[in-house]
C-alpha cells in the first residue's frame, strides 16, 4: 500500500499530545503515512524568533497534506503566530475552504443532527486590510477592512453548492448580515443566487448571522450545509462545536480543492496551555480531523471506520481515549 506524505506540526501546549493519539488511530486503521515533523509554533518563536520562513513554506508545499495539533502560547504577543503561521499558510497555500462538520442535538430531538459549515478562509477582515494612525495617543485611529472578491466568494459558494448536491438532504443556507453590511452582503447574496441557478436540485435559504446563532442552539436540524464569510464562519463554528458536545470534539479541514498544494487538517480547540502535560486533553477533535484528512487522501473507508469508532467516545485520559478508539478501529478491520 503506498504511503501518503504528511507534514506534521504538533505545535504547542496539548498539540503534541492529541497529535500522537490521532496518528496512533490512523495507524490502527491500516493507513501508511510517511510523516515529517516540523518544529513550528509559539515555543519555536520564543527560542529563535522563527515563525514560518519562506524556505520552510516551500518545503510544506511538497507534501500531500499537513496535520496540525495546535499552536500558540501566552508568552507570544497576539497576532504573531496567528498571522505569521496559520494565516500565512492559509493564504500562501490557497486554503480557501474551511470545512467543519457538526452533530447538534436540539430540544425535542433524541438523535444528533449532522450538518456542515463551509467558511470562506482567505478573505474578509482576516485579509489584513487596515492600519493605525497616531497609535498610543488620545486621537488614535484604527481601521480594519473586509476584503470580499467575486473570485473568492464565488469559489466558496460553488464548493458549498457542490457539497450540498452530494448529500441526501441537498440544502444550502447562506449566512451573512445583508441588512447592515450592504456592500459585502450584496456581493455574497447575488453570487449565491447566481450560482444557485446552476444547482436546481439544491434547496436554499438565507439567515442573518444573529438569527443563525439562535438556530444553531435551538434548532440545528434546520441546517444541512451552511456557507458564510470568514469572520462569521469563525464565530459560528465555535458555537457549532459548543452545541455538538464541546470544542474538544470539533474537527476542521482547511482545503485547497484545486489541489495545487497540500490541504491542512486541525482540531479547533487551541493549545490549552493550562492543561498541557496533564494527560487530560480530549483527543477526539484531533482524531476526527485525521479522519477528514483520510477522506482527502482517498482513504474514505478508513475515515468512516475512524469516525464510527469515535461515536460515544470513552471517558478517560488523553492516552486512554486514544488507545480505546485505536482498539475499536483495529477490531473493526478484522
Amino acid at each position: 500500500m503506498p504511503s501518503h506524505r504528511v507534514a506534521v506540526i504538533a505545535g504547542d501546549g496539548i498539540g503534541p499530545e492529541v497529535v500522537r493519539e490521532a496518528l496512533k488511530v490512523v495507524a490502527a486503521a491500516g493507513v501508511a503515512l510517511d510523516t515529517t515533523e516540523f518544529d513550528l509554533g509559539g515555543e519555536r518563536y520564543l527560542r529563535d524568533g522563527e515563525v514560518l520562513s519562506d524556505a520552510v513554506l516551500d518545503q510544506l508545499r511538497s507534501y500531500d497534506a499537513i496535520f496540525l495539533g495546535a499552536v500558540g502560547t501566552p508568552a507570544v504577543p497576539p497576532g504573531v503566530i496567528e498571522r505569521g503561521l496559520l494565516l500565512k499558510m492559509r493564504f500562501a497555500l490557497d486554503l480557501y475552504i474551511n470545512q467543519r462538520p457538526f452533530a447538534g442535538t436540539a430540544p425535542g430531538h433524541d438523535r444528533p443532527h449532522e450538518f456542515v459549515v463551509i467558511r470562506e478562509n482567505t478573505e474578509g477582515p482576516y485579509a489584513g486590510e487596515g492600519g493605525q494612525l497616531r497609535r498610543g495617543t488620545p486621537h488614535e485611529i484604527a481601521t480594519q477592512g473586509s476584503v470580499n472578491t467575486r473570485h473568492g466568494v464565488e469559489r466558496c459558494v460553488r464548493y458549498a453548492f457542490e457539497l450540498a448536491a452530494s448529500r441526501p438532504r441537498r440544502h444550502l443556507t447562506l449566512v451573512h448580515k445583508t441588512n447592515v453590511l450592504t456592500y459585502s452582503g450584496d456581493l455574497w447574496q447575488r453570487t449565491f443566487e447566481e450560482v444557485g441557478r446552476e444547482f436546481p436540485q439544491v434547496g436554499t435559504a438565507y439567515n442573518h448571522v444573529d438569527a443563525a446563532c439562535i438556530y444553531f442552539v435551538q434548532d440545528p436540524h434546520r441546517y444541512d450545509v451552511v456557507v458564510t464569510d470568514n469572520l462569521f464562519g469563525d464565530i459560528l463554528t465555535d458555537l457549532g462545536g459548543a452545541v455538538s458536545g464541546g470544542i474538544g470534539l470539533a474537527s476542521s479541514a482547511n482545503l485547497n480543492p484545486a489541489r495545487t498544494g497540500p490541504s491542512m487538517f486541525e482540531p479547533v480547540h487551541g493549545s490549552a496551555p493550562d492543561i498541557a502535560g496533564t494527560n487530560r486533553a480530549n483527543p477526539v477533535a484531533a482524531i476526527l480531523s485525521a479522519a477528514l484528512m483520510l477522506d482527502f487522501l482517498g482513504e474514505s473507508a478508513a475515515a468512516a471506520t475512524v469516525r464510527a469508532a469515535c461515536d460515544a467516545a470513552p471517558v478517560g485520559s488523553t492516552t486512554e481515549v486514544g488507545d480505546a478508539i485505536a482498539s475499536r478501529v483495529a477490531a473493526a478491520r478484522k
